[in-house]
C-alpha cells in the first residue's frame, strides 16, 4: 500500500512540474502577444495621424 501511495506522489509531482512548465510557456506567449498588439495598436495611430482629415475645408 506504501509503495502505491508513494509511486502515485510521484506521478503527480510530475504533472504538476509539468502545469508549471506549461503555464510558463503560455505566460511568456500572452507576453509576447501582448507586446506584438503593443505594436500593431501604435502602427494604427501613427498611420491614421498621417492621413488626411476629411472635415477639414481646405484654404
Amino acid at each position: 500500500m506504501k509503495e502505491k501511495i508513494e509511486e502515485r506522489i510521484k506521478e503527480l509531482k510530475g504533472e504538476f512540474e509539468n502545469g508549471q512548465k506549461m503555464l510558463e510557456e503560455l505566460d511568456a506567449k500572452r507576453a509576447g502577444l501582448n507586446q506584438t498588439l503593443l505594436r500593431i495598436s501604435g502602427a494604427i495611430q501613427a498611420l491614421e495621424e498621417l492621413m488626411p482629415e476629411e472635415n477639414v475645408p481646405e484654404q
